[in-house]
């Protein structure tokens, strides 16, 4: 493997087996663990909506989870090639899912609304231009088959 390539690997695990497994829709949970060795176990489940866990991460969350978060990490790395400080990062972010009458359904659109704070008052006229050059360089906005869109805001850092 070389430097250009990075592999990943986890453990999804079934933990909802109630007794009877898959004999039936409501006869299953939809709970699992998400296991990466050295981290925390990660409880997921389907959206509520779909039968799962309200007090679990669901994938469409998870997902939604992963493109803000690759945005900010890209972001903060883009600023830092453009001379711009950055104190404080906030997203906001939303995701559009649709169902269809077959029941698959596919995301939409992800808007992000990253709200940041900056050092300098001057570097304002450039956060549109670092929020597209993170989004051209972010893994997983690159990878997705929807548009991730933004609606950011600014502001100085109180001085």
């Amino acid at each position: 493997m070389g430097l250009n390539e990075h592999h990943y690997a986890l453990t999804v695990r079934w933990t909802g087996n109630l007794g009877e497994g898959t004999a039936g829709y409501r006869s299953y949970s939809r709970d699992h663990d998400i296991e990466i060795p050295g981290l925390p176990t990660l409880q997921g489940s389907a959206d509520p909506t779909f039968h799962g866990n309200h007090s679990r991460y669901n994938p469409e969350q998870l997902l939604l989870a992963a493109v803000s978060q690759c945005h900010m990490l890209s972001f903060l790395h883009v600023a830092v090639k453009h001379g711009v400080v950055v104190t404080g990062y906030e997203d906001n972010a939303e995701g559009l899912m649709k169902l269809n009458r077959d029941g698959s359904g596919q995301f939409e659109s992800v808007t992000l609304k990253p709200h940041v704070t900056i050092a300098e008052p001057g570097h304002a006229g450039l956060m549109s231009q670092l929020h597209h050059e993170a989004n051209q360089v972010c893994f997983i906005a690159r990878s997705v088959n929807f548009p991730v869109l933004h609606k950011p805001s600014t502001t100085p850092a109180a001085g």
